[in-house]
């Protein structure tokens, strides 16, 4: 289910607000080890993407 998630996370990123909205799903779907791996992933992607670095407050819950 991670690397699902983190496909469709990477197609969306070109729209904040759907990416936002995206990772909120994955939250709810994910498994709590599966959110750690998604949140280390996310880390390291917004570096490319800084205009997405919002979304990182969806993920410190």
């Amino acid at each position: 289910m991670f690397d699902y998630t983190k496909s469709i996370l990477e197609t969306v990123s070109f729209d904040t607000t759907l990416f936002c909205k995206e990772l909120e799903k994955a939250i709810k779907t994910l498994l709590p080890y599966e959110i750690d791996q998604l949140r280390e992933w996310l880390f390291s992607y917004i570096i490319e993407k800084p205009e997405l670095k919002q979304c990182l407050l969806i993920v410190k819950i």
